[in-house]
């Protein structure tokens, strides 16, 4: 269960405009060019994922190559619901040099595959890595003719350098849906093989988000989180609040911000406008970024995400003779937690600072589902009102394009 547990200070949407978010917001998701919220609503599923990921079961070790998007969505999902014990999952989501060597000193032939992401089929940061990897395969005796027992690759199902290469050496290959751009991808076989390998369940995530799209289509203003975080946070911009702070009371959704924070930026920052990013959480955070959200520049909205109910409990009671923990004796360690998230909301309002309280009665794979598709859909929404295309980003592919000139002209 996801819900919108209160907003500081008190706000209320009109019919009207709650009218005008969701119509505007409908009218995109049936776009056939626009298939984040279809390809939910639709119940797709990963049956291949599964299988591919069954066919390498006895391996350790999965290598998932991939940047931005094909790479922070998996991340975070592990990282969030953790992996099956006995398995480790590597993430080269970089070109440093450094760290990749690291990570190769842990390869075993026998014991690693890996999985290859890019939509495009030609990110560069991509391909390199596959090189190495390819590289890698035939300094270990490794022929081409046993790569498909090695290399997974995930891509454009109808073009591509990945595609022409899965198809070459005659690899397991599976889709990016073309509807879908990789800061949405998390939810299709981008996630799915890496989630179903490391033991989560998938079909759950899939299930939850489901679940969640009447929520999200909700007719009723009073009961639509989706329309009431839009306008809240877009009144907000108007005044000036021009940065979001994601902050989850949650270790384990450390990662999510990371996700976030990607989706939020490339899709809002274009225009010479748009909302900044920045990743928080609790309550770690109250020890670090908390002084600037609490007395910095009145520029700031804050998205307070709670989890309401930890997985297992530990208590705080001991035979410490210390004066700080006299006071908490009979209390246990996410009851502690549950006290500093609502001492830092009294604490927001104290300041006049305005936050959303987001509340999750339990961190699960259902849950987790929910989050990913309202979190995108919000990127959506809040794009349609600030007047940016949310599915693009021509600032980075002109980076792109200077990165790949420098290489021409540097070339030996």
């Amino acid at each position: 269960m996801i819900k919108l547990n209160s907003l500081y200070p008190k706000f209320q949407l009109s019919p009207d405009k709650h009218q005008a978010i969701l119509t505007a917001f409908r009218a995109t998701i049936n776009k056939p060019e626009i298939g984040f919220f279809r390809f939910i609503q639709n119940g797709e599923n990963s049956k291949h994922a599964q299988q591919i990921a069954e066919k390498f079961k006895s391996k350790k070790l999965l290598v998932h190559v991939g940047i931005g998007g094909s790479s922070l969505g998996p991340e975070m999902l592990l990282s969030a619901l953790g992996i099956t014990p006995g398995k480790q999952v590597q993430f080269v989501n970089n070109i440093d040099t450094d760290m990749l060597v690291r990570q190769m000193k842990s390869w075993n032939p026998q014991d690693t595959f890996f999985y290859i992401v890019s939509k495009s089929g030609g990110t560069p940061e991509t391909l390199a890595a596959l090189a190495i990897i390819s590289r890698w395969l035939k300094n270990h005796n490794i022929d081409e003719s046993q790569w498909n027992q090695y290399i997974v690759i995930c891509t454009d199902p109808k073009k591509g350098d990945l595609l022409t290469f899965a198809q070459k050496y005659s690899l397991d290959c599976l889709e990016v849906p073309p509807s879908i751009g990789g800061r949405f991808s998390v939810l299709t076989d981008v996630g799915a093989l890496t989630a179903f390998w490391a033991g989560i369940q998938f079909d759950e995530l899939i299930l939850g988000a489901q679940e969640f799209c009447k929520d999200i289509l909700h007719d009723d203003p009073s009961q639509n989180i989706l329309t009431q975080l839009t306008q809240y946070i877009f009144e907000h911009r108007q005044n000036g609040r021009t940065q979001t702070v994601l902050m989850p009371y949650s270790s384990l959704l450390k990662d999510f911000t990371a996700w976030w924070v990607q989706l939020w930026g490339e899709s809002l920052g274009k225009n010479n406008i748009g909302l900044t990013p920045i990743m928080a959480y609790g309550a770690t955070d109250q020890h670090s970024q908390m002084q600037l959200f609490m007395q910095g520049p009145q520029d700031k909205v804050m998205l307070m995400l709670e989890c309401e109910r930890a997985q297992s409990s530990l208590s705080l009671s001991s035979e410490l003779s210390l004066a700080g923990t006299e006071i908490l004796q009979g209390f246990s360690l996410d009851q502690l937690m549950k006290a500093e998230f609502e001492g830092t909301l009294l604490a927001l309002e104290k300041e006049a600072r305005p936050y959303a309280h987001l509340k999750v009665d339990a961190l699960n794979a259902k849950n987790l589902g929910k989050l990913i598709l309202l979190f995108q859909s919000l990127t959506v929404s809040v794009g349609h009102l600030i007047g940016v295309d949310p599915f693009d980003q021509p600032g980075v592919e002109a980076g792109k394009n200077f990165a790949r000139d420098w290489l021409i002209k540097h070339k030996k």
